[in-house]
Order: structure tokens, then C-alpha cells, then sequence
């Protein structure tokens, strides 16, 4: 069975903090905002930007829909009250049902996807107003086991100006997550965009992190094919399907795709 390598967690946070503080020192920026949803990844980046800032020039920004889960809302406060970071609470319903209401043709096909998809756009508007507005950037929380499988809303949750864990499986995140401190409810929850009542990333994928993240590793990082991936013990299923979706995404990691003519 293949395994993801094991990461030196000191070194990483290290490596990390220390390359935020270059690239906001490169562009002349000393603020950071993010949406805090309540999830181990924006908990993980706004530990990670408090380490590199200072705590006072990190921002979290709370954006709930009315389906949105209170015990979210709940953990994101959980860690602007560990960290001590600054806050605002920003409430998207009105926006998204606006939008929705003009765009819902036909309201009972993928109406959660939709729906969705429009929340995570919202809040991407809401970010880099806010940005504007405090002259802060936009750091972005998606990780690596997301990046590769396309699990993002283009120019929604994919949209920053620095990323800092983008090159880190989810599984790292929890182990390192672990190792920062971060409280333990955050770590056990199961990961869920918070779109729609009883949502979770799992079940929409289908297949566990811990089971996804070394197939996705075996794949995308050491350039195995899927026949050398299941020789060497995966589940055939999961290495398939894993490897579908991988390739039909392509487009969301290279956007725009931008046609040459000779």
C-alpha cells in the first residue's frame, strides 16, 4: 500500500510562516482575511496567518446562509476566541436568494449544487470587498485532496491572493492541525462545505481523506497510472473513480484556459 510521507511538522509550520511573511512583505501588505466557517482548514490557515501577522491583522470572516449549521457558526467563534483574532459576522441569505430566485430555472435539478455554488461565490465577493476595504488579502483554505479532485466553486472557495495550504493533503492538515493546538472539535468533525443541512465532503465524494489521500498522491505526485496504483494494494473502486475525476477536473486547476492560435 502506498502511504502519503510523513512531514516534519515544526518544519512545515516554519516553512509556511516563514513564506507568508515574504509574500506579504513582497507586496507590501501586512493584513490578512479569510472566511471562517467553522472548518479544520480556515481554523488551520487562520492559526497559520496569526502565526505569520501577529493576531491583531488577521480577520475571520463568519458568512452563514439560513441553512447553515449553528454548531459552525459555534466553532468558528471557537477559534477567533482561541486565537483572539479580529471577527465580523456577515450574514449572505439576502444576497444568495436574490441571486437565486433570478437563476433557478428549474429549481429541483442539482438545486443543492446550485445553491451551493452561489454561496461560496457570495462569500468570495464579500472577502475581497472587505479586502478593499481594510486594504487586506485574501487568504484562501483549500487543500491539496480538494485542488486535485475539483472539490471547489471556481472563483468561489478556489478564489485568494495567497493560499497557504494548498500544497498540503487533508490528512497533513488534521495531523498538523493536531500539532498547532488547534482545538480538538474542529479536528473530529467531519469536513462538510456547510452549504446544506447534513452535508459532508465524504459523502458527496464518496470515499474517506484517509483512504482518497495516498491514491491521489500515488497518482498526481508520483505520476503512477491506475493499473500500477492497484497492483500496489488500493481498492480498484476507489482508484478509478479517483482517477476520473482527477482528469475531468483538469479544467478547475488551469483556469482560465486560455486557446492559442497559430
Amino acid at each position: 500500500m502506498i502511504q502519503l510521507p510523513e512531514i516534519n511538522y515544526s518544519k512545515a509550520v516554519n516553512f509556511i510562516v516563514n513564506s507568508i511573511q515574504n509574500e506579504m512583505n513582497r507586496n507590501g501588505h501586512s493584513k490578512a482575511v479569510l472566511g471562517l466557517s467553522g472548518g479544520i482548514d480556515s481554523a488551520f490557515v487562520a492559526t497559520l496567518a496569526s502565526l505569520a501577522l501577529g493576531k491583531e491583522n488577521v480577520t475571520g470572516i463568519l458568512m452563514p446562509y439560513k441553512s447553515s449549521s449553528r454548531a459552525s457558526v459555534e466553532d468558528a467563534m471557537k477559534m477567533v476566541h482561541h486565537l483572539g483574532i479580529n471577527h465580523e459576522h456577515i450574514e449572505i441569505t439576502s444576497a444568495v436568494d436574490a441571486i437565486a430566485a433570478n437563476n433557478m430555472v428549474n429549481p429541483e435539478i442539482s438545486r443543492h449544487i446550485r445553491l451551493g455554488n452561489i454561496m461560496a461565490r457570495v462569500r468570495m465577493i464579500t472577502l475581497f470587498d472587505y479586502s478593499s476595504a481594510k486594504k487586506a488579502i485574501v487568504f484562501g483554505t483549500g487543500n491539496k485532496s480538494e485542488i486535485e479532485l475539483g472539490y471547489f466553486t471556481l472563483f468561489g472557495d478556489s478564489a485568494s491572493a495567497i493560499n497557504p495550504v494548498g500544497y498540503l493533503y487533508k490528512t497533513d492538515v488534521f495531523k498538523i492541525s493536531k500539532y498547532l493546538g488547534i482545538p480538538e472539535s474542529l479536528i473530529t468533525k467531519a469536513p462538510s462545505a456547510d452549504l446544506f443541512e447534513g452535508q459532508t465532503d465524504e459523502s458527496e465524494i464518496g470515499f474517506s481523506y484517509a483512504d482518497m489521500d495516498p491514491v491521489i498522491y500515488a497518482l498526481t505526485d508520483l505520476k503512477m497510472n491506475p493499473d500500477e496504483v492497484i497492483k500496489a494494494g488500493h481498492d480498484e473502486k476507489l482508484v478509478m473513480a479517483l482517477n476520473k475525476r482527477i482528469n475531468a477536473m483538469s479544467f478547475k486547476r488551469n483556469i482560465p484556459v486560455i486557446l492559442k492560435y497559430e
